[in-house]
């Protein structure tokens, strides 16, 4: 199973660490690649500008794994990033 989900709001390093809180290990020093047990993500970030001359930080996640795995993980982690981002 694969899905992407995109976070206004945190960081790409904030991300990281909240997958790494759900039990993830960073492949990588710059946290673009976060693997668990039966799943993995792929983390990249960029400026959006949702109205005028608002920017936000934008994560997407690209998370693949089993959907056993994968669906309370993406459900836990958008708790995670909703409380962070406001």
């Amino acid at each position: 199973m694969e899905q992407t989900r995109e976070f206004r709001g945190i960081s790409k390093r904030l991300a990281a660490n909240y997958l790494e809180g759900l039990g993830g290990e960073r492949l990588d020093e710059a946290g673009d690649r976060i693997e668990g047990a039966r799943w993995s993500a792929a983390l990249s970030e960029r400026k959006v500008n949702p109205m005028g001359s608002i920017t936000l930080n934008e994560v997407e996640i690209r998370f693949e794994g089993e959907a056993e795995a994968l669906e309370p993980l993406i459900e836990r982690f958008a708790q995670k990033a909703m409380r962070a981002g406001g």
